[in-house]
């Protein structure tokens, strides 16, 4: 495409068919007449670019309610976006299961599934699973495939722009994935890869706990917490796509690993045994002394790392999402050490949307994208620029 300038006719068309979408989605059914006082176009324009936006099957005329034709005579035409237009799909992709929501084109989820995954399983046979889980999302919702428009996936490790897989500890044969190129060879429509715990931030942001704040933080607590931040309701990234890896600041003069660190005994956990981690936790409730001292060392490593990433990006609430969010004792040692190192210390409040969170915040991911693309919107919090 060449160059558009303000006087090119093809951007005149691109902008007033935005604003003219814009104004249907969060309108209802309006009219002409509406769509003219609300967009500031001239009535020749709003129908020329209705009529366009019909033959794209963007929009359609709304019917008449009976009441209305009797009260009129003719009713004035009524016009609707068709959310049913297209299909949106997020995915998550974890240690121990795999789970896909699909939406229309607002957003609203009308399906969902999710199947477990060992954490040994290769990277192969868990892209299996992936396929498998939105292959029966698909059927039982009678979404076809072809009407997917985007789809956004949250997984853990490093991403780069491309869906690679730059680092990616927590699962087997991660590193270096061509996660976006893998996935893409199953759908006609964009393949969007997003670190998990940022992916989790845009969906608190969206729909959970962050959703009157333009500055969180989440953090995606385990034995190697990640963290994702929205800095001015923009997703924050990185140049690498490496900000929030929280988990390594034990790298930085502290010689304890993650794994030793919630041991109540010489034995290091499994970094992906999920199930340990809660029986340590379980024998802390129950007066086990060691346990106790365990997780008393695991809250303390966690509140010092998240206050690092609070210090250096001051948001206004920090999210505590993953396994830990269940789970006693958490939040308010973290007020507590972060009252003592900010000076003005943030909201500290767990994740509203619990183990949906990753998926919901790739659909949000898919979304964003179909919105760049039909409305034009200009600042998205997960394009990528």
């Amino acid at each position: 495409m060449g160059r558009l300038t303000g006087g090119d006719p093809s951007l005149r068309r691109r902008i007033n068919s935005a604003v003219v979408l814009h104004a249907l989605r969060g309108a209802g059914s309006p009219t002409l007449t509406d769509l003219t006082r609300v967009t500031g176009l001239s009535r020749p324009t709003v129908e020329g670019v209705i009529e366009g936006l019909i033959e794209a099957g963007l929009v359609a005329e709304s019917v008449p309610e009976e009441g209305e034709a009797r009260r009129q005579g003719r009713p004035a035409r009524r016009f609707r976006f068709r959310v049913e237009a297209g299909h949106l799909l997020g995915v998550e992709i974890g240690p121990h299961r795999v789970a896909a929501l699909v939406s229309g084109l607002d957003g609203r989820i009308i399906g969902a599934g999710s199947r477990e995954v060992s954490e040994t399983a290769s990277a192969d046979d868990r892209l299996d699973r992936v396929r498998l889980v939105i292959a029966d999302v698909l059927r039982r919702t009678g979404i076809a495939r072809t009407s997917l428009r985007a789809v956004g996936v949250g997984s853990p490790g490093i991403v780069e722009a491309d869906g690679t897989v730059r680092l990616g500890t927590a699962l087997p044969g991660w590193t270096g994935l061509a996660l976006g190129q893998r996935l893409q060879r199953s759908f006609r429509c964009p393949v969007l890869v997003e670190n998990d715990a940022n992916a989790a931030a845009v969906a608190e942001h969206w729909k959970g706990s962050g959703k009157d704040s333009d500055d969180i933080v989440f953090v995606l607590a385990g034995l190697s917490p990640g963290a994702g931040s929205l800095i001015g309701g923009r997703l924050h990234r990185g140049f690498g796509g490496a900000a929030g890896e929280i988990g390594a600041l034990h790298l930085l003069g502290r010689e304890v690993s993650p794994e030793k660190l919630l041991s109540p005994t010489d034995e290091p956990l499994h970094p992906l045994d999920e199930q340990a981690v809660a029986n340590v936790f379980a024998l802390a409730r129950q007066g086990d002394v060691r346990a106790q001292a365990a997780v008393e060392r695991f809250i303390q490593r966690l509140v010092h790392d998240v206050a690092a990433l609070v210090l250096a990006l001051d948001p206004e609430v920090v999210v505590v999402g993953g396994w830990a969010a269940g789970l006693d004792g958490v939040l308010d040692p973290l007020r507590d050490e972060l009252a003592r190192y900010c000076l003005r210390p943030p909201r500290v409040t767990l994740s509203l949307l619990g183990e949906a969170a990753v998926a919901t915040g790739a659909l949000r991911l898919a979304l964003d994208h179909v919105e760049e693309e039909l409305f034009a919107v200009e600042g998205t919090v997960t394009a990528r620029h």
